[in-house]
């Protein structure tokens, strides 16, 4: 499945907007409607809440039910059961965090199957056609992106609200298929917040940090949106709020936003590049969760966007059949590439020095080193080091080695092509994007 993405421009007036919202709050009432009776009744299979979707259009105490589309209603129900099919995946497994399924405040998004909406020929134009009566948009999106979704089969159309305004996402019938180019090179990629991340050829990308050269901006605004917020005292009625709060609100909106947009390309971009020119990946396998936890470095962790990067590379490793593995990250830095000495090191000491051996090197591009090392055991081949010395590293294929391997850095891509078949093993599963993507 493939997804295309267009922004919404309304046809006649910017009212139909506010139609969008409505089938958007009656998707999220749906959704709770079926998580409670789930909750209330004990046994409760998913085709009871897709039956439950017709009860509650037919619901007198609410009529607007009826209105939203019903396979938008199936689509809303299919939510509500797969958070409560994880829930249960989680109890089943043991895991410490069982996420009880939670009840929506601020749903974003509406998904249609096969009906509720129409597309013209050319995909310049979508209407929506349930009880809404949202009407007809004009589709922004480029060329390329408006002939595939007119030649192609539509799974589903999902409506996306964002600070900057309203997206029509088409998942369509088809696969993403390209050959990949195999360049005979491998790479261990150690993630940093100096360096977002440096291989074992000793290459470096350095940290775009986003958020903290946007971080000025983003407190003006928030110190302007307080300013406009309506306090109410203490036994009072809530006050609504001024309309320049809700502006204020969408400009804050916008700054994180682009801030996301940012990341995510950035991410992209240079998972592409590594994936690309190599045709082993090692990377480590982080627990980003619990390193946010840390007080000190948690703004920069999550402004490096390490989970973003780890999903592209998955995401183009399967897609040209590269082996992309994850690796244990314990020791990977205190161990010394060359003899495999273990001496600890505090987070400021940038420079590994073994006593050792005498190995010097930029503690980054050793622990790149031994997550090669771990990444092409874990993919059952064999490393080496170069005849020329830590410069360098040289890799084969067991029963492969050629002269010319030890010395270049490269390896033999007969056995990857060979053993295509068992990549699938190796590499580790995509993630779908979600709404919000």
């Amino acid at each position: 499945m493939l997804v295309r993405e267009a922004k919404l421009k309304p046809f006649s007036s910017a009212a139909q907007f506010g139609a969008l919202d409505e089938a958007i709050r009656t998707a999220q009432c749906v959704r709770n409607r079926c998580l409670k009776h789930w909750m209330e009744n004990r046994g409760t299979s998913k085709n009871d809440l897709q039956r439950l979707c017709a009860v509650l259009a037919q619901d007198a105490e609410q009529p607007w039910m009826k209105k939203l589309n019903a396979h938008a209603r199936q689509a809303s129900a299919e939510k509500a059961w797969q958070s409560v099919a994880n829930f249960y995946r989680r109890c089943k497994s043991g895991e410490k965090e069982k996420g009880f399924p939670k009840f929506k405040k601020h749903s974003r998004s509406v998904e249609y199957k096969v009906s509720g909406y129409k597309l013209s020929d050319d995909a310049q134009q979508i209407k929506f056609t349930d009880g809404f009566e949202a009407g007809s948009f004009d589709l922004w999106m480029d060329s390329d992106a408006r002939r595939l979704i007119a030649s192609s089969k539509l799974n589903r159309v999902r409506v996306v609200r964002r600070a900057d305004g309203y997206y029509a996402q088409f998942c369509l019938d088809i696969e993403r298929i390209e050959a990949g180019e195999y360049t005979g090179s491998v790479a261990g990629i150690d993630l940093g917040l100096k360096y977002f991340i440096k291989d074992s050829k000793g290459s470096e990308v350095e940290c775009p940090k986003y958020y903290r050269k946007m971080q000025k901006r983003l407190r003006m605004a928030q110190r302007r949106l307080c300013k406009k917020f309506r306090r109410t005292k203490k036994g009072e009625k809530k006050q609504r709020q001024s309309s320049n709060y809700h502006k204020q609100r969408v400009v804050v909106g916008r700054i994180h936003l682009k801030i996301q947009r940012q990341r995510k390309d950035f991410a992209l971009k240079t998972a592409r590049c590594v994936v690309k020119s190599n045709d082993l990946v090692a990377y480590e396998d982080l627990n980003v969760a619990g390193l946010v936890r840390n007080s000190h470095l948690s703004k920069s962790i999550s402004d490096a966007g390490w989970s973003t990067f780890r999903n592209w590379l998955e995401y183009y490793g399967k897609l040209w059949s590269k082996v992309v593995v994850a690796v244990n990250p314990a020791y990977t830095t205190q161990d010394c590439s060359g003899c495999g000495y273990r001496a600890r090191k505090s987070l400021s000491t940038r420079t590994h020095s073994c006593s050792r051996c005498g190995l010097e090197m930029c503690r980054d591009e050793n622990a790149a080193l031994n997550i090669l090392k771990k990444g092409m055991e874990k993919a059952g081949m064999e490393y080496q080091n170069s005849s020329e010395g830590h410069s360098q590293t040289g890799s084969r294929v067991v029963g492969t080695t050629t002269p010319t391997e030890r010395t270049t850095g490269k390896m033999n891509t007969s056995g990857l092509l060979e053993q295509s078949n068992n990549l699938s093993v190796v590499a580790e599963p995509v993630r779908e994007c979600s709404d919000a993507s």
